[in-house]
């Protein structure tokens, strides 16, 4: 079914009357989409199970502030990107306690220049922005993986235009330098 904003408002104002039901139309309705910006941030299907739910949960918790000046699937992207970039931080703080060993690393730049799969493709890129610091890695996810102009990227991490041109520059730089530590040239 097409999220409309006629069906979201009303099912957002049954649910905070206190009907489960018509939350429960708002999931069914925007969960496909959700999903898909989820699965940008992990490639693990119950990690990425657990940020589906957790985008739901806290919209849920913060559905009395929806204010209806855009629509709520945008509002639950912005959460989307918020529950993903906190989950990356997490794994930021677990990836300074066990780091990828030395022959891990060693077998990139091989795989890289090969023919890949594009599942494998996508594997490599997870594993080297996995290397790069959370709000590095939500950047480049948000400008170069899902193609977001700097004023949407801007609208869903709640910084400026010129804070996103900055931060993209910056991260595409230490990405060019993990490149270059792991053997891969010609990265522009």
């Amino acid at each position: 079914m097409t999220p409309t904003p006629e069906l979201d408002l009303d099912d957002i104002s049954e649910s905070l009357a206190g009907n489960g039901d018509a939350y429960a139309r708002l999931v069914r309705r925007h969960q496909g989409k959700v999903a898909q910006r989820m699965w940008r941030f992990t490639r693990d299907r119950t990690a990425h199970e657990e940020l589906v739910q957790d985008v739901f949960v806290e919209a849920y918790m913060s559905l009395r502030t929806y204010r209806a000046e855009a629509p709520f699937e945008h509002w639950l992207a912005r959460i989307g990107t918020s529950v993903g970039y906190k989950f990356w931080k997490k794994k930021e703080r677990e990836r300074l306690q066990a780091n990828l060993s030395p022959e891990d690393w060693e077998r990139i730049p091989g795989e890289i220049t090969e023919s890949v799969e594009p599942s494998r493709a996508a594997e490599i890129l997870h594993e080297l922005l996995d290397r790069l610091p959370p709000r590095d890695r939500l950047v480049l996810t948000l400008r170069h993986v899902e193609d977001k102009s700097l004023e949407e990227t801007a609208q869903l991490t709640g910084w400026s235009v010129t804070m996103v041109k900055v931060q993209a520059w910056r991260a595409k730089n230490k990405l060019k330098r993990l490149l270059q530590q792991v053997g891969v040239e010609g990265f522009s």
